[in-house]
Order: C-alpha cells, then structure tokens, then sequence
C-alpha cells in the first residue's frame, strides 16, 4: 500500500514538474550552454537508472552473508555518485522531483501548511542498511529501490520540451558549490557511508562540464575558473577520504577562491540571476560578512545608526518593565556575550524561574523564527511577547508606552529614527522596531576562525585547525550547525530554520540521564514530529554563552560535544522514537572532542 501509494505521488510530481517546465519557461536565445547540458544530463540519466537498477538487484539477494551487505552498501555508494552527476539540473530545474531521491531520512513538516512526506530515497536506504541488522528491513530495502528504479526510468520525460537561459544554468552551478561547500563535506547526505567527498568531486566534476561550453573564450577571468575547477576535482580525487579530509585547505585553496572566479565570469557575462536563494551573489563567497543579508530575515529593520542606538538604549531601559526594575540586559548581559549565566533566568517574582535558557542574542536576526520553540517569526514579535510575559518582563504595553512617551529625550530620538511618527505617543511596535534594530547589529564576525577563513593565516592554530576539519567532518556537528553562520539556516537557500529532536536529558549525568518533559515546538504545532523538537542555534561565542541547550543542561563545552559523541538522548538510553539526531556513537576520541572544543572557542567574536 505505501509502497504504491508514493510511486502514485513520484509520478504525478514527474508529471507537474515536466508540464510546468514546457508551460512556465520561455524560449530564450541566451542558451549556448542548453544542447550540450542536454545531452550530457540524458547519458548520466541513463547511467544512474542502471545504477538504480543494480542497487535494487543487490537489496533484493541480501542475506545474512556479511558480504551481501558490503555489496548492498557499494551499491549505495555508486547510485548515489551516480546521482550527484546530475543533482544540480535536479536541484535547480526540478526541485520537488529531486526530493524523492535525496531527502533526509526524516519527516520534514512544510509550514505553515503543516503538510509532510514520509522519507524515501538514498538516506532512507542508507540507514536501514547500517542497521545492526539491516536483513530484518529488507522488505522496504527492496521497495526503496524498487521505487528509485521505476522513477529514474521516467527522469528523461523531463527533457520533453525543456529550455533553460545561460543565466540559469550558471545560477545552478553557483548553488552547487554552496551544497559542496556547506553540505557534501559535512557528510549531510551520507553520514554513514562517508562518501560525501567522492560525491563532491562528482558534483564538481558535473558542474566543470556543464561550464565547459560557456569558457570558450581566451580571457583571463574565464581561463582562470578552467584552472581553478581542474584543480579542485584534481585535490577531491586524490584525497576521497572522508575523516581524514582537509576541509580547511579545501575551502582556503580550492573551493572559495573557485566561489569567487565563478562570480567573476558571470559578473562579465553580464548573467547575474537570482531567483531561488536568499544569498547575495555580489558577496566575495559563502564566508563573507555579506554572504547573508539581514534583510531576508522576517521583520528586518533597515540598518540606520540612530535607530541602532536608539535600540541600545532601549535594552538597558527598566521602563520597560512592570516594576521598572528589570530590562533586556537583565537576562541578556551584554558583558556576557548577551548571555546570562544560569541554567534558566529567575523569573519576574524574583524566587522561580522561567523554563527555557536564556540563549545568546548575538546573531539573533539571522533565523526565520524566534524563541527555542520558533514560535514567533520576527524579533519585534519576541521583544513585545517578552515584554508582555507576566514571567519575564511582566508590562503592559499601553502603560509602557505612556512612560516613554513621557521622556522628552525618547520624544526627540524616536522622532528622529522614526520621520513619519504622528502624534506624541510612542507606539509599542516602535520601541519592538528600535530594539529589533540594535540586536540584529549584533553580529560582528570578527572571530579568529572569520579572520582566518578570509586570509589572515595567522590567526588560527593547529589544534583549532584540526578541530575545524572535525567538526565539519567525523564529528558531523556542521551537518546541523550550517556554515557560515554554524545555526540551523539551511543551505543552499537558506531560507529555512531546522529544528531537530536530539533528546537532551534534564540533568548532566550520563549514566542515569532523567527525561526532560519540555516538548518544545509541539506546543506551539502539536504534530508528533515536533515533539521535544527545538530550533539549532549558533555555535558562535558558545564559549562565552554557558550553560547550554534549551534547558541548560550542560555546564561544559566539552561534556556537550561528548553528549552528541555517545548518540544524544536516545544514545544515552532514553526512550526517544522521534529523536532526528543519530543514536549511534561518532567514536570521536578525548583528544578528538577537545579540539572541537578548541576549534569552537576560535568562534568567538571580539565584542
């Protein structure tokens, strides 16, 4: 029944996808790059329907034969490399199709229609090979497959009418190095096969091939990004380890240097586009202040030094309190990295406390949703839900704005920062933007590791080096805590913010953990999937911002970095059937958890 039931939803996704594509895009004359990306996609169309068909055959014979499993799982391997030849056309053109092959294996909630689709494709079949006994799973092994195979067969219809500008075929490639950069050699899409450095010279390799017939000119910018693709597929092949990868050479010589001659070829092709990201193309790469700009972000205020100081003085204001006693900066200590140093914040009655950490506000403005939970979309929605919290800051709006409105000095700054203010009240939804204003400016990326990333090769030691390549690598911590910021905006668009269920225990001992009972986002979307989920927040500054986790479990760095080593909650063994983050051990050593803490402290900003 499942099985049909989504070969019954792949067919009708090929099917819109095909018809929107001969309906929606226009014939255009700026396509030198089609015919031949054509022909190149129908070959490796025809190469990874084979190698579906082989990985269906070896999940079909598996057996209790350790072999047969071994050659299940290179299947795997080859089908999903075989994939990457095209998964930039796919990603690009054909989004919601590509979704049936590499989706996570987990069920992702599509707000705010609150619509979801069971897991299917490679990671599904991923993990229930590296099963301790994936024999038990092989029934849906063989309708995985099965369901790859019959739906690669049908990838050509897709070419049926297809056309597409130079514009867009450069716009795709430049997003396949963001997932290359931010996602292959994190080892987001195969975390347990470890093959996400081979997938990257194969993404590379199609990405220099679809190029190939744009760079035919002799001009330098255009020889420039030749060299440079040549020698970055030339440094994956020769180094297709997964753990012992130098991510750091890799980004610092080859990857960000080919972001930058990609950006120049097509700033002098006058052939910018960009209709599917929230990044900003004009940025040197992926790790530039710029990368990102504020204001994609729900709410972003316009950047004006007077509303910034304007929000700045506000923060520190008790008026905004019900018993004028308490601000912003109470709980938020700006002398301490807008942290606050306790587990969780002593509530307004000054003798309880209110239920969630107090986390850092620095990089606040770059998520989609506020609060652990997400429940709100913008800060000026937080700071009026806190102000207006009888547990936090306990006022009332009305009251609130009267006692400013009563300052003379706050009538002559609001009157400045905001021209078209009317009236002598000042409203609550200008005090939320002002203060909106001055946390989103707190985000000064001048780490160690940002000063490094950007070629000041002094700046990071080799511990920190090591605990780089760790944590983007074997520790897997940057398949959640994306590059560049480290939080849980999704790359390549970045216009989600992930949450994820990783079962944190009430209490630091991990040989008698006790369940915690906050169920996070369920309360705010009660849907099984969100039960206990909560949003993945920076690691920037962490060294500065304990305790840590929603509920201010864990004191230090490193014991945090062990608790996602032993498998999370569930690791720990808690009783979490919808714990997102793996049970299974990284088999990280004591040497290897203390230089991801090292690298974690080269985070923080000098403020």
């Amino acid at each position: 029944m499942y099985r049909n039931k989504l070969k019954l939803v792949i067919q009708f996704l090929l099917f819109i996808t095909c018809l929107s594509v001969v309906l929606g895009l226009k014939k255009s004359t700026d396509s030198t790059g089609l015919i031949p990306l054509v022909e190149e996609i129908k070959v490796n169309f025809k190469l990874f329907a084979q190698s579906t068909n082989e990985l269906q055959k070896a999940v079909t014979v598996l057996n209790e034969n350790p072999q047969s499993i071994t050659r299940a799982k290179n299947a795997l391997k080859n089908s999903r490399l075989a994939y990457k030849r095209v998964a930039f056309f796919m990603d690009y053109f054909f989004q919601s199709s590509s979704l049936i092959y590499n989706k996570p294996a987990k069920v992702e909630v599509e707000e705010p229609y609150m619509e979801y689709q069971e897991p299917s494709g490679f990671q599904v079949i991923e993990a229930l090979l590296f099963e301790a006994q994936p024999l038990m799973h092989q029934k849906e092994l063989v309708a995985q497959a099965e369901l790859l195979t019959s739906s690669s067969s049908d990838l050509p219809a897709l070419l049926y009418g297809f056309t597409a500008t130079d514009k867009q075929l450069l716009e795709s490639v430049r997003l396949e190095l963001v997932r290359v950069i931010t996602l292959s050699i994190t080892g987001y899409d195969a975390p347990e096969l470890k093959s996400g450095i081979m997938e990257a010279e194969q993404s590379v390799r199609a990405v220099q091939k679809a190029l190939l017939p744009l760079l035919k000119g002799a001009d330098p910018v255009s020889l420039s990004l030749l060299q440079g693709l040549n020698k970055t597929v030339a440094y994956l092949h020769q180094h297709p380890d997964f753990d012992s990868f130098d991510r750091m050479k890799f980004l610092t010589v080859y990857a960000l240097p080919l972001q930058e001659q990609l950006s120049g070829v097509i700033r002098i092709s006058k052939a910018d586009l960009n209709t599917q990201s929230a990044l900003n193309y004009k940025a040197k790469h992926i790790f530039s202040r710029d990368a990102i700009p504020l204001d994609v972000f729900p709410g972003a205020v316009k950047m004006d030094a007077k509303m910034v100081a304007l929000g700045k003085k506000l923060f520190l204001e008790n008026a905004l309190s019900g018993n004028l006693k308490r601000n912003c900066g109470s709980c938020h200590r700006p002398d301490q990295y807008f942290n606050e140093p306790l587990k969780t914040s002593v509530a307004f009655d000054g003798k309880s406390n209110v239920p969630r950490n107090a986390p850092t506000l620095l990089y606040a403005g770059f998520q989609y949703s506020q609060f652990w939970d997400g429940r709100v979309k913008s800060l000026q929605e937080q700071i009026k839900a806190v102000i207006a919290n009888p547990q936090e800051m306990n006022g009332e709006h009305q009251v609130i704005m009267e006692r400013i409105s009563r300052s003379a000095a706050y009538q002559r700054d609001f009157k400045s920062s905001f021209p078209l203010l009317k009236g002598n009240l000042i409203h609550i939804d200008a005090i939320a933007t002002a203060l909106a204003a001055y946390v989103q400016s707190l985000a000064p990326r001048n780490s160690a590791f940002d000063r490094y990333i950007n070629g000041d090769r002094r700046a990071m030691n080799a511990r920190q080096l090591k605990g780089f390549n760790l944590f983007m690598g074997k520790g897997q911590c940057g398949s959640c805590h994306f590059a560049p910021l480290f939080n849980g905006l999704i790359p390549p668009y970045y216009k989600l913010t992930e949450y994820e269920v990783l079962g944190t225990p009430e209490n630091a001992d991990f040989k008698y953990p006790k369940q915690d009972h906050d169920r996070g986002r369920y309360n705010f979307f009660p849907i099984s999937y969100y039960e206990a989920a909560f949003k993945t927040p920076t690691v920037r500054n962490i060294e500065k911002t304990a305790p840590y986790m929603h509920n201010g479990a864990f004191n230090d760095l490193y014991q945090v970095v062990d608790f996602y080593n032993k498998g999370g909650g569930a690791g720990l063994g808690l009783n979490l059937p919808g714990q997102t983050l793996s049970a299974k051990p990284l088999n990280l050593t004591e040497i290897e958890m203390k230089n991801i803490v090292t690298f974690m402290k080269s985070l923080t900003d000098n403020l």
